[in-house]
């Protein structure tokens, strides 16, 4: 299966000011960037969207909007393909799909030392009573 990838038309971005310090050059400069994807306006099969939805991520919104913030760098470019890059890692790890768990048995050896530990250790518990004294 070939990775899916992001269209550009889907994906909005807004230019904001970042937080944190950077002196008076951070007040007046936008270089943070607010990417907004919608998943179901998207152009993803309807198995990856619904993976994508259920993931328990707090970027997600309830309408289905995935909203991501980056302001790492002092280049909006920068910060652009950085936020890109995580709606990518989030749109793989949707279209992966998990491997179902085949349940085993345990095996009689493994269930007869499983038995034989709690036995020997419900003898060493027995031990540990009262010690009575002898009838003379």
């Amino acid at each position: 299966m070939k990775p899916l990838q992001v269209l550009p038309g889907e994906v909005h971005c807004t230019a904001i000011r970042a937080q944190g310090a950077g002196g008076q050059n951070v007040n007046k400069v936008s270089n943070a960037v607010h990417l907004r994807y919608d998943i179901h306006a998207s152009s993803l099969p309807d198995e990856v969207k619904e993976r994508l939805l259920a993931l328990p991520d707090h970027r997600i919104t309830r309408d289905g909007v995935v909203v991501i913030k980056a302001q790492e760098s002092r280049s909006l470019e920068a910060n652009r393909e950085h936020a890109l890059a995580r709606l990518q890692t989030m749109i793989d790890q949707a279209a992966s799909v998990p491997t179902l768990r085949k349940p085993t048995r345990a095996t009689a050896g493994s269930q007869r030392r499983r038995l034989a530990g709690k036995n020997l250790r419900g003898q060493v518990k027995a031990l540990r009573g009262r010690v009575g004294r002898d009838a003379d």
